[in-house]
């Protein structure tokens, strides 16, 4: 009887040997799925394979992000092959099997538009945010209901894995990141350090893509990652658009009093934000438009500092800064299929942000009875942005087969003025400076992807080319705070070629990509001769930036993945300015020509599973960075004014855990639920600052542990309505010289479909509560100080938009 069983299981066993290798001898099918008016290609489209003769399911799968996909292990024969997506009619084709070769590639399935639906379908469901590869998070703005009709960085402050601090975004506890506009930088967000975020509108943008792990493909700089904004682009036939009108209200009322004799506070401050989106397409052309104009006045900075100093002397004071912007931007392109396998798309980008600021910053004595100094400014600030690009791509008969170049020229002009009025005791002066800056960028790049036996290789080439002349005059007054011999003219350049490739490599478990950048760096940064303190200086590189990502697919539904990555943050222009910054009167900000780069290694491992309602992602990370940036504030006189200088420290650590978990509670409830906790210290360290005379400064080990919590509620109910309930916690954190206090919020919104789903109304409320405060403490030599910000967090915003 055992032995009757021994035998039985040897035959399974040998036929589901057989079984296999027939399996590995089949054919693997592969394609692409595109637009047919546009050619863009089509991700998460449906592919089934059926037998021709019965319509019985043979094989299925969804295409990939690049719309291609593959079907394996297909017997020769009679197939009906049939690609179905949302909104566009199914293609059904036949397709024959043959026996003589392994691979067979079906090129593109164009899908058309469908006529007999709505011409733009509402998509109910949602992708899942996290990525298969799990090296990206991508989210729709249309889902933030509580941040609609906001700028673009108020749209991403309550996305996972992102906080905000002092206007910039943070992924994981650090700034240091790169923040992309179309796959490209530039001068809207800075080409290094991120700038402008809170003034663009976020009305024009469809989607957001946050890339912890970037390939090789990317830029090297940026250690935190990338953050990727994609504008809305319609892929329908004629003529199409949509159209939108938000307004607001900010600092509903005073949260914190001024200290006497300075001028109101701005509170009940207007936003406007008219904005249009049309497309034309027509056969072989796609042309598109965007424009926006954002006003909007802004209770900016409010913040009231205690300074106390190693004598005993107590200084109080306030800077109060009431801002006034006009932002605009237009952007016009068109997409020419110049035949079935190329295509060109040439576009252009104008921005306009004028700003004006009325400020305000008295100081007093510890106990008020005294003012010391009141100093009032006038700002007036245009920052002008011309881009052009042109982009050219070819596609060979293989699915995945591209050859694209590019080309983008960027011009911005920062021109800015500062009028103050200094007043003391015993004299009144005033003050002035003016700043002239343009940056002209020039970028090519070629790159090339080509598929492989296991997987598909990628490879390119870039060059970019920068040159930012800048000029400050210093005009001083009466007992002027003012270093008019640190005026001038210098100039920075920026030269880097870089070459890339990466392999990725895949088996129905394994998924590996390997890849490696390198780059050439040369800063060159020419400083005014008569500068008291600073010389030219300049730094160049020759660096590998290797990446490492390896996958295993438990089953389905389970994926494990390991990453590695070194990237760089190299200085940006303002960091290493040699002009003092008076936005603060007496803690002054300097650039450093000497600042290098930081040099920081990574490594994760990540896990995702997904289930029929949701699912969850998890993260453990570490970083160790060489070379640390920051900012160091001290004194070196008896005038009590404090200086931050940026500076090279010693090395720094992050490590980490993040987690993001996805949840269909039922048909009218769902929520996200993100955690992210981390440690940070820097090591002990001395450096010597060299402005406004050489002095030297040393810090103790500081370490800390901190995080963030976030829970987006979404309800969604009959009629089309959908509320959202979003809460954050920032635990408090470690910044140059000290810690940044816990903060809390709570925004709220609700929108309403209307006109046949072709309108909708939205109402929501940023930080309803008022209790967004930034507080923090600073311990210097010599001196530590206390900061509470009242700055503007409370916005309820009103608006309608309509497509057609």
């Amino acid at each position: 009887m055992i032995y009757q069983i021994k035998h039985a299981f040897s035959i399974l066993f040998l036929l589901l040997l057989l079984t296999r290798l027939a399996g590995q001898s089949g054919v693997t099918i592969s394609g692409s799925v595109a637009d047919q008016a546009d050619l863009q290609s089509i991700a998460y489209a449906s592919i089934l394979l059926l037998n021709q003769g019965d319509s019985s399911f043979v094989s299925g799968t969804t295409s990939e992000e690049d719309g291609n996909f593959s079907l394996e292990n297909i017997a020769p024969g009679n197939y009906l092959i049939s690609v179905t997506y949302l909104g566009y009619t199914t293609s059904n084709e036949s397709l024959y099997v043959g026996s003589s070769s392994r691979f067979l590639d079906i090129n593109t399935i164009f899908l058309e538009t469908s006529s007999t639906v709505l011409e733009e379908v509402e998509v109910t469901g949602r992708a899942s945010a996290v990525s298969s590869k799990l090296d990206k998070k991508t989210f729709s703005l249309e889902d933030n209901t509580s941040q609609v009709g906001g700028s673009v960085l108020q749209a991403m402050q309550n996305l996972p894995g992102i906080t905000v601090q002092d206007g910039k975004i943070q992924l994981r506890g650090s700034d240091k990141l790169i923040v992309l506009i179309d796959g490209k930088q530039t001068a809207l967000t800075g080409f290094g350090n991120q700038t402008g975020l809170d003034n663009i509108p976020a009305s024009a943008i469809e989607r957001i893509e946050i890339i912890n792990n970037p390939s090789a493909k990317y830029d090297a700089n940026g250690n935190a990652g990338i953050i990727n904004i994609i504008y809305r682009k319609s892929r329908q036939e004629g003529v199409n658009g949509k159209v939108g009108l938000t307004t607001g209200l900010g600092s509903l009322w005073e949260r914190k009093a001024n200290l006497p004799t300075i001028r109101p506070q701005y509170t009940s401050t207007p936003k406007v934000n008219p904005s249009v989106s049309l497309n034309y397409r027509k056969n072989k052309v796609n042309a598109f438009f965007n424009g926006d104009y954002l006003y909007t006045e802004t209770l900016n900075k409010n913040e009231f500092v205690v300074r106390t100093y190693d004598n005993g002397e107590v200084i109080n004071q306030q800077l109060k800064r009431n801002r006034n912007t006009h932002f605009t931007t237009l952007k016009a392109g068109v997409d020419v299929e110049l035949t079935p396998q190329s295509s060109l798309t040439v576009s252009g980008l104008f921005g306009s942000e004028k700003i004006i600021d009325r400020g305000d910053q008295p100081f007093f004595n510890e106990d008020y009875t005294e003012r010391i100094r009141l100093w009032q400014f006038f700002e007036d600030e245009l920052k002008t942005t011309w881009i052009a690009t042109a982009n050219y791509q070819h596609r060979y008969q293989q699915a995945g087969h591209i050859l694209s170049a590019g080309f983008n020229y960027t011009f911005h002009r920062e021109d800015e003025q500062y009028f103050y009025d200094n007043f003391l005791p015993v004299s009144t002066g005033k003050d002035a400076f003016k700043l002239l800056s343009d940056e002209q960028v020039y970028d090519f790049n070629v790159d090339y992807q080509k598929p492989l036996k296991y997987g598909h290789l990628e490879t390119g080439v870039k060059l970019r080319l920068r040159d930012i002349p800048t000029n400050m005059e210093f005009i001083p007054g009466v007992n002027s705070v003012l270093d008019s011999d640190a005026g001038g003219a210098a100039t920075y350049r920026e030269l880097i070629p870089a070459v890339y490739g990466s392999y990725i490599f895949e088996t129905p478990k394994w998924e590996a990509e390997v890849g490696v950048r390198v780059e050439y760096v040369r800063i060159d940064y020419e400083v005014n001769p008569d500068h008291p303190t600073y010389s030219s200086d300049g730094y160049d590189y020759t660096q590998p930036f290797p990446n490492i990502r390896l996958g295993y697919k438990l089953n389905d539904n389970h994926r494990l993945s390991v990453f590695y990555n070194r990237r760089v943050d190299r200085p940006n222009e303002v960091d290493i300015r040699i002009f003092p910054k008076y936005d603060d009167s007496e803690i002054i900000k300097v650039g450093n020509p000497a600042l290098r780069p930081q040099f920081t290694n990574s490594v994760e491992l990540g896990y995702k599973t997904i289930w029929e309602t949701g699912s969850w992602y998890s993260a453990v990370y570490h970083k160790f960075a060489d070379g640390t940036t920051t900012r160091i504030s001290s004194i070196v006189d008896d005038s009590n004014l404090i200086y931050a200088i940026y500076q090279n420290v010693n090395k720094s650590y992050n490590t980490g855990v993040e987690m993001v978990i996805t949840q269909d509670i039922s048909p009218a409830y769902t929520f996200n639920f993100n955690v992210n906790a981390y440690r940070n210290q820097i090591d002990a360290f001395t450096v010597e600052n060299l402005y406004p005379v050489p002095h030297l400064f040393s810090a103790d080990e500081a370490t800390i542990y901190s995080g963030n919590v976030k829970l987006n509620n979404s309800f969604h109910f009959a009629n089309d309505f959908d509320f959202q309930v979003t809460l954050l916690y920032l635990a408090p954190d470690i910044i140059p010289q000290g810690e940044i206090q816990s903060r809390f919020s709570m925004d709220i919104g609700a929108k309403k479909a209307v006109q046949n789903g072709q309108g909708e109304i939205f109402l929501n409320a940023s930080d309803l509560l008022g209790t967004m405060v930034i507080r923090r403490t600073i311990q210097g030599q010599g001196f530590s100080y206390t900061s509470d910000d009242y700055y503007e967090t409370q916005v309820v915003r009103l608006g309608y938009s309509y497509k057609f």
